[in-house]
């Protein structure tokens, strides 16, 4: 069996789960004595090329646990890219400190990340196991069922959305929500667990799937409030028109974009606020309130799926056997079996590697809802919500 050094990094936004990977890789690692040192980069990717590292070796399990538990990636995380030339400095960082198992914990960009530096290995006859850890909200990983860290941030965004549903009851108006999602909806369309009966919200549910017509929306949100007299959307942030351009951009005087120049979209509440004041002029409702979770729901503590938990521990465990079992390289995939129950194999990282995966359209009921289909797939990630129900007493009479 190869005899070396172990590495392991987080990349990307973190999750409230994201720690329970690092520590389940780091403790299976333990029980390898070929295993003969397990570093941690700060930072990702940025910290190999800095040779920040921290020793796991002999950190406690007692401390390690309450990691696994606690939000947020413990290693800090990084937004950096690599490109070729900076995946041949790490693989050098590497060779220097004879990392012989790389473990990386993120979305499709830390795939393709661990595929270049692969590639290098693979160049010079170095024996470098490499395995990608899914991580992602978004749930936009090809190859998988389902992501780590996507079950948890679906409970918050599910729970928020029945907690809106009786605030709107109780003083009604329009409420629009904006969730996080460039490309994919999987997140936004969690919303749809909060609804009991018919007439709960959210009533219109709008994703990255499906094209985005501005007068179609107005026209679909006082039709239902006229009905209900109250409405509640769920937006995803990377809603676009029919050409692909994002309706923030036509609709926002002004946009930012990030350091790779996409059009920043979760950095604001420009689409809610943008969102609402186009339903107040164009449909005479006068209370139209807009909210944008935004981070929030990455890592909120009190929304913890407890299959998120398990699941995000044992990908990390299964890398580390993967990478044990012989000179393999890949991502980790979770396949659904059965009513519910899962399975893990590795997939090759070109199958994830800067790659999305987009709800498929067996999900939708129609343009601005999801189906059924889509709540039997999410609910086991979720679990059970906190029972609610609207008040049921006789009038008095005077």
């Amino acid at each position: 069996m190869l005899r070396g050094n172990m590495l392991i990094a987080q990349g990307g936004g973190p999750t409230v789960v994201i720690n329970q990977s690092l520590v389940g890789a780091i403790l299976e690692a333990r029980k390898y004595d070929d295993i003969e040192a397990i570093y941690g980069s700060r930072h990702g990717v940025s910290g190999i090329l800095k040779e920040n590292f921290v020793d796991f070796t002999h950190v406690g399990d007692v401390h390690l646990e309450a990691v696994a538990r606690t939000p947020g990636s413990a290693l800090g995380s990084t937004r950096d890219k690599p490109d070729q030339a900076y995946c041949e400095k790490m693989f050098e960082v590497m060779q220097k400190h004879n990392i012989r198992y790389f473990f990386y914990i993120g979305g499709n960009d830390s795939a393709d990340t661990c595929r270049i530096v692969n590639e290098e290995a693979k160049k010079v006859g170095y024996e470098l196991h490499i395995i990608h850890i899914p991580k992602t909200i978004d749930n936009d990983l090809p190859g998988t069922d389902h992501c780590p860290g996507f079950g948890s941030a679906a409970r918050f965004v599910a729970s928020a959305f029945r907690g809106i549903n009786f605030d709107n009851a109780s003083l009604p108006g329009v409420y629009i929500g904006v969730v996080m999602g460039r490309h994919a909806g999987f997140l936004t369309a969690a919303s749809v667990l909060a609804k009991q009966n018919e007439s709960d919200g959210p009533h219109l549910i709008y994703t990255p799937e499906k094209n985005f017509d501005i007068h179609q929306f107005t026209h679909a949100v006082k039709e239902i409030y006229e009905k209900y007299r109250r409405c509640i959307v769920a937006v995803s942030e990377g809603i676009h028109d029919a050409d692909g351009v994002p309706i923030m951009v036509k609709l926002a005087k002004q946009v930012e974009r990030d350091a790779h120049g996409n059009v920043q979209l979760s950095g604001s509440g420009a689409l809610a606020d943008l969102l609402s004041q186009r339903v107040k002029d164009h449909t005479g409702i006068s209370r139209v309130r807009g909210d944008t979770f935004g981070y929030v729901q990455r890592s909120f503590l009190g929304c913890i799926s407890s299959v998120d938990k398990q699941e995000a521990r044992e990908v990390g465990m299964h890398a580390v056997r993967f990478a044990m079992a012989g000179d393999v390289d890949g991502s980790v995939a979770i396949k659904r079996v059965g009513e519910y129950s899962v399975e893990y194999g590795l997939i090759d990282l070109s199958v994830v590697a800067g790659q999305t995966k987009i709800m498929s359209e067996d999900f939708f009921e129609n343009d601005n809802m999801v189906n059924e289909t889509f709540v039997k797939y999410i609910k086991p990630l979720v679990g059970n919500l906190d029972d609610v129900v609207y008040l049921d007493a006789p009038l008095v009479n005077i």
